[in-house]
């Protein structure tokens, strides 16, 4: 099965952002993806941190979304939609006044939607130079979630596991996903250029090693607007952890196979997933 990440160097506007996505996942799907993912924050990155919020969307309703379920239907691919903002559905103890969820929707080939995730833990740095505190304008997603996508008539059954960005950093959230184990896990992210050039491959790659699974990262990757400049090195990492594609930077994406059969063959030879204790 062909996969697809999609990276972007996202715009403060999201017609534009909508246009650039657009056309990648249609040229994704034409080269035989069956499978596209975009990355965090793909339908915007802001002059301020506040700018998602007045783009927010009531969950399951709104521009954004409804571009993602047209744009599945329209290639008949499974589209992991990086994360877009979304207002809680139900109000959480963490929930203060202008903060949003920021989630990350899938959408069947049929323009229907699979399900969703909202990113569990917030980025938060600071070394002098550079910070961020996503805390600021977003509130946490509360558990994780792995969806089983059936096959379809050009693409079997998968399991795929849904995380974001800085929930990389945290691999206790990636065993919870393991039961039962997934095929993929998604790693859609917008790593600044400082920790993704310390650390976005080798945590990628870990995550590969750990749970036997491939690891796809759309990434967003370059020079934006808002003078944030973030690593890109979008990825394709097999149950070995071997890289099977990168993009350094600049928009594109990555492509490649899964191999179902090399999951099964890593596994069968060294079965550390059955031996787990804790």
């Amino acid at each position: 099965m062909k996969t697809a990440a999609v990276q972007m160097i996202s715009r403060p506007e999201w017609p534009a952002n909508r246009e650039a996505a657009a056309r990648l996942v249609a040229q994704a799907a034409d080269a035989g993806a069956r499978l596209v993912a975009l990355p965090e924050y793909f339908c915007l990155l802001g002059r301020r941190d506040s700018d998602k919020l007045a783009l927010a969307e009531a969950p399951g309703h709104g521009p954004i979304q409804d571009f993602l379920a047209e744009t599945a239907l329209r290639h008949g691919v499974w589209l992991v939609g990086g994360t877009l903002p979304v207002h809680a559905e139900v109000p959480v103890n963490t929930e203060v006044p202008g903060r949003v969820l920021n989630r990350c929707a899938v959408y069947g080939p049929d323009g229907r939607a699979a399900g969703h995730y909202d990113k569990v833990h917030l980025f938060a740095f600071d070394n002098g130079r550079e910070s961020y505190d996503e805390g600021r304008t977003l509130c946490a997603g509360g558990q994780p979630v792995a969806l089983d996508l059936p096959a379809t008539a050009h693409t079997p059954a998968l399991r795929i596991g849904l995380s974001v960005c800085y929930d990389l950093r945290f691999p206790e959230l990636y065993r919870a996903l393991m039961a039962p184990p997934c095929d993929l896990l998604l790693v859609p992210a917008a790593f600044t250029h400082t920790t993704g050039q310390a650390h976005w491959e080798v945590l990628l790659r870990a995550r590969a090693i750990e749970n036997q699974c491939y690891v796809l990262a759309p990434a967003q990757g370059g020079l934006h607007e808002n003078g944030r400049r973030t690593w890109g090195h979008s990825l394709l990492i097999d149950p070995w952890g071997q890289v099977v594609a990168v993009l350094p930077e600049g928009e594109g994406m990555v492509m490649g196979e899964l191999d179902f059969s090399r999951i099964a063959q890593v596994r069968q030879q060294l079965p550390a997933l059955a031996h787990r204790r804790l």
